[in-house]
């Protein structure tokens, strides 16, 4: 399916918050999917990834996570001294503030007429598979793709620490995790942990796992890994498909 791309602007606690928006080009009524960024932001492999959901028959709202502290339309290159700044920025952004950025992108979606109000999920990766999880607790939130998402059972996620793990039951909709066996920043014991609090708090779930390391997703890196980014499509596409009947 062919795609039209474009960025808006959304106001939020006063600071604007740039939106890339990828929308299916046939004429219709989508599921609205909120895409969230890993801490590099906007770059090229994670158009990419949102380009090709949106292949797939969804309207893709990704946001800059970091609007507050980086100037619009600021990509922060994925090497040491990017990776200091992304995770300064994390940690200058407060937990309320990214839930602020959350809803506001739900209301921008509920608004499109090309976006069904009825069907909306998130999906993220790294920082951005916990923002994704977060988005979960909010009403709307039908289906949740979490790709190695850092931080949950810690609370690692930006100023103060994330209730993240405490607010499970909150989660209305449906959820997909998938981790990589060999990322270090989500060892065994907090896939473990954010396992056995999906289980308890009965939420509806599936996990999977692959024998890849941190951000194997990412085309552009030494730890990228097509066929397991393909198995993983292969799992996160038919899941959206059926929450949303798409």
């Amino acid at each position: 399916m062919q795609i039209t791309k474009r960025n808006i602007e959304l106001r939020v606690d006063d600071s604007l918050m740039r939106v890339y928006v990828v929308t299916p080009k046939p004429d219709g009524v989508y599921p609205g999917i909120v895409f969230y960024s890993d801490i590099y932001q906007l770059g090229s492999p994670i158009i990419r990834l949102a380009n090709y959901l949106a292949g797939y028959g969804y309207v893709v709202a990704a946001p800059e996570i970091f609007h507050r502290t980086e100037p619009v339309g600021f990509v922060i290159e994925p090497d040491d001294l990017g990776r200091m700044r992304g995770n300064d920025n994390a940690r200058r952004t407060k937990i309320a503030e990214y839930d602020a950025d959350t809803r506001a992108a739900i209301e921008f979606l509920k608004t499109e007429s090309s976006v069904a109000e009825d069907k909306i999920g998130a999906m993220g990766f790294c920082i951005g598979g916990h923002l994704a999880f977060r988005a979960a607790f909010e009403k709307e939130i039908k289906a949740t793709v979490c790709c190695y998402p850092t931080g949950v059972p810690s609370g690692k996620l930006g100023q103060g620490v994330a209730d993240t793990i405490k607010r499970v039951n909150e989660i209305q909709g449906e959820m997909l995790i998938v981790f990589g066996t060999q990322d270090r920043h989500t060892p065994e014991g907090d896939r473990q942990t954010l396992a056995q609090a999906l289980e308890q708090g009965s939420i509806a779930h599936q996990i999977f796992l692959y024998e890849a390391e941190h951000t194997f997703m990412r085309d552009d890196g030494y730890r990228y890994d097509s066929a397991a980014t393909t198995s993983a499509w292969s799992q996160i596409i038919p899941f959206f498909n059926r929450v949303f009947n798409n």
